[in-house]
């Protein structure tokens, strides 16, 4: 079982509608893939139409439920949601006392049976959550808007991760809401092509990814042809070849 965390240290990246669309390609791909809403907004618990309105986050995080049953259908095939709920904003205070906190999340993954890959959906930021994410994810998927104040986020990730000790080797950039009229974005996105943390294939500023909120499903169930769903196809072909096989 390999674990993917769509994170940065910015909301507004494209974060949510990659672990969504990247999920959802992965499971038509044949694999058995489970997405975890971290974030207590419950944006990829929204676009997969699977609700929670319990303080399940809460019990699971404090070990009174086990994860296996915390997980629900979604109506996609090879596809499961463990929905966000508002309790999940309480990680940091119900995990803090409990010994080898910053291995908690890692611990509840261990406990996952028959699944071929883990999409973590995580808030943006960096905390106790955070620390759990680092080390319970196999790699550290990181969208960036081309611009100075995003990429100063990836760069402090990366001092972070030193500082830590934390393998930064498991970090993967890749470009989001690339919009080619903007010179900053096309000259960044130059400068940093090479970069062996960032992946070839990017998500160009489109507006079928914003329709997603208003579909309230995956690119591929209402634009399956279109320009937005071939770039996210292409990105899921190089996070495959990277980071799954």
């Amino acid at each position: 079982m390999k674990t993917l965390a769509l994170y940065n240290l910015k909301g507004g990246v494209g974060k949510t509608a990659a672990a969504v669309n990247l999920a959802y390609l992965a499971a038509a791909d044949g694999l058995k893939t489970l997405v975890w809403d971290l974030d207590p907004q419950g944006s990829s618990s929204f676009y997969l139409h699977v609700k929670n309105d319990k303080a399940d986050s809460e019990k699971l995080f404090s070990g009174k439920m086990d994860i296996k049953d915390a997980i629900k259908d979604s109506r996609f095939e090879n596809l499961w949601v463990i929905p966000a709920d508002i309790s999940a904003r309480n990680f940091d205070t119900i995990v803090d006392d409990i010994k080898q906190s910053k291995k908690k999340l890692k611990s509840l993954l261990n406990g996952l049976k028959g699944f071929d890959l883990v999409v973590l959906d995580c808030p943006p930021g960096i905390s106790l959550l955070h620390d759990n994410v680092f080390n319970a994810a196999d790699w550290i998927l990181m969208p960036n808007i081309p611009t100075t104040l995003s990429i100063r986020s990836y760069e402090t990730v990366a001092e972070y991760f030193k500082a830590n000790d934390l393998d930064k080797s498991k970090i993967k950039c890749f470009f989001s809401m690339v919009d080619h009229r903007k010179t900053l974005h096309h000259e960044t996105l130059q400068a940093f092509y090479n970069n062996r943390f960032f992946l070839k294939n990017y998500i160009p500023y489109l507006s079928d990814v914003e329709k997603m909120g208003v579909n309230e499903q995956p690119l591929f169930e209402f634009a399956n042809s279109s320009y937005a769903a071939q770039c996210f196809r292409d990105l899921w072909k190089d996070v495959r070849k990277h980071c799954i096989d």
